[in-house]
């Protein structure tokens, strides 16, 4: 798997992620997912650059320009229902790309810090021969993208495969590239180095579904 992770490159995402971090701009909602939304608009940014592209020519009013245009046909895949600001943002930018939802908790049984992954959700078109771009925004054990991953391959095979995270664990690294294929991208806003015994991200930001759309029970 190769890692592109831009914490330590110094550009304009270190405020979106400072921010995304920071308990008092956490208090804002509508704040929080939308620097979530700049952040995806930025690692996609980022991600296009390795994409395939085919010159065509367009014309306009006063003639003709050849103009080099991605080719890749796009999967985008989010985990519900933190990652639906991300998955935004990826639109934004890929409005022409199809579209998969999956919905992946974490079950605790008896309150014990060890958890299973539990997938109820899930719609996608198929995805023999395309680019698929997982979306996940707090990638911390890797299971919730394990369990997603396994889902996804009854739907095909990809092409190729990019994730994209806002924050992730070192662990959680680790654990993701023993499982996805070997020419995997993985494009990363910011990595930490510890886990909670539950397997939270520290300091990471919190719970990033209820940091954007309120607590759950």
């Amino acid at each position: 798997m190769t890692v592109h992770h831009f914490e330590s490159q110094h550009s304009v995402l270190n405020r979106f992620i400072a921010e995304i971090r920071d308990e008092t701009v956490q208090k804002d909602p509508m704040r929080f997912r939308r620097n979530i939304e700049r952040i995806g608009e930025v690692l996609c940014y980022e991600m296009s650059k390795t994409l395939r592209y085919e010159t065509q020519d367009v014309r306009t009013p006063y003639g003709n320009k050849e103009i080099a245009l991605p080719t890749d046909h796009l999967v985008l895949c989010s985990v519900l229902r933190a990652g639906l600001p991300l998955h935004q943002g990826l639109l934004n930018y890929f409005d022409r790309a199809e579209n998969a939802f999956i919905s992946a908790y974490r079950e605790h049984k008896n309150g014990e810090d060890a958890f299973s992954v539990v997938v109820k959700y899930f719609a996608a078109p198929s995805l023999d021969g395309k680019t698929l771009v997982l979306t996940d925004p707090m990638l911390a054990t890797g299971k919730t993208l394990e369990n997603v991953f396994m889902a996804l391959k009854s739907h095909g095979r990809p092409r190729n495969i990019h994730i994209i995270s806002v924050i992730a664990s070192i662990q959680g690294v680790d654990y993701i590239q023993k499982i996805f294929p070997e020419e995997t991208h993985l494009w990363v806003g910011a990595m930490d180095e510890e886990l909670t015994t539950r397997g939270y991200i520290i300091p990471g930001l919190g719970d990033a579904g209820d940091l954007a759309f309120g607590l759950k029970l």
